[in-house]
């Protein structure tokens, strides 16, 4: 057994292809993974849903121009933050009106685009692209730009990590103690496009918020320390990224006639899998624990806690 995992694995990173996927994958996973528990914590997933569907335009867009799909998303992904930011759309007001029209707009707008790809720039293949991604399908001279903007979008992140964390702990007592919270914010923003529209590129418009609120989701449930968990979710997702890319290769041997599984799926599957065993995970303890608590103890008050002031 042990043979034959090191005979799949030996071809696994001898492959060009498989390179490129690795260093993309791995650096998208691992910014996607830190974002994504800021994202939680601050209650952000709409945005970066949000950003996800308008960067599907520029992504589209870019295929019916002939440019690389990478400046496509990013472009649009960054636009996007700087426009919501603006109009406010990220925080709760606003948000059915930005769903309802702004949004649906844009996916429309990559619908049309799309239609277009196919019927003006003959690509059949763009839908797929832009949509689902693959990881296996990457030009080796998108990889030094990859990881310049995941370096960037990790600079971000590290320039305002404690205004951050402060404002995402308690938003009223950041601004009492002069934390500009606007400019953290929307630096936090453009982290995040940058974030999602990588993993646009990796794995599709679609299915991008997976990666990024996946691997932080399930570091959230492992520890209470934001620190700590940042690491873990970059961790998890490089880990899960890899993994989905191995399962993907090798599936070419035991998928039969239908060849390989896609790349994305598999990624987005193992995403699911570790979070619902995490989730699994947590409730157990959690269940022992209370098993434990004596009987009374669950329904202790403080004293004093009936009291109005």
């Amino acid at each position: 057994m042990s043979a034959s995992v090191a005979v799949a694995l030996s071809g696994f990173v001898s492959s060009p292809t498989v390179h490129s996927a690795l260093v993309v994958g791995g650096f998208v996973a691992a910014v996607t993974g830190v974002v994504g528990v800021f994202t939680v914590v601050r209650g952000q997933s709409f945005a970066g849903h949000a950003l996800a569907d308008l960067g599907a335009v520029g992504g589209a867009g870019a295929f019916l121009v002939g440019i690389s799909q990478l400046w496509g998303f990013v472009g649009a992904g960054v636009l996007a933050a700087l426009l919501m930011e603006a109009i406010g759309t990220h925080r709760l007001k606003g948000r059915d009106v930005a769903t309802g029209v702004v949004f649906a707009f844009g996916l429309g707008l990559t619908a049309l685009f799309l239609s277009w790809d196919t019927t003006i720039g003959g690509s059949s293949n763009a839908a797929v692209s832009v949509l689902f991604g693959s990881l296996f399908v990457i030009d080796p001279s998108v990889v030094p730009p990859v990881v310049l903007l995941s370096v960037i979008a990790l600079l971000l992140v590290v320039a305002v990590y404690r205004w951050l964390l402060l404002s995402s702990i308690d938003r009223d007592l950041a601004v009492a103690r002069g934390v500009p919270v606007r400019l953290a914010g929307l630096v936090f923003l453009v982290a995040l496009a940058l974030a999602v529209e990588l993993s646009s590129l990796t794995i599709g418009a679609i299915l991008s918020t997976a990666l990024l609120i996946g691997p932080a989701a399930t570091a959230l449930l492992v520890t209470r320390r934001f620190g700590v968990a940042v690491l873990l979710s970059a961790g998890i997702g490089v880990i899960e990224t890899w993994a989905g890319c191995f399962i993907a290769y090798e599936s070419y041997y035991w998928a039969g006639k239908d060849g390989n599984w896609p790349v994305s799926f598999c990624v987005v599957a193992l995403v699911l899998v570790v979070y619902v065993g995490a989730r699994l995970a947590s409730w157990s303890v959690a269940r022992r624990a209370a098993s434990r608590r004596p009987a009374g103890q669950a329904l202790r008050i403080p004293a004093g806690a009936g009291k109005v002031a």
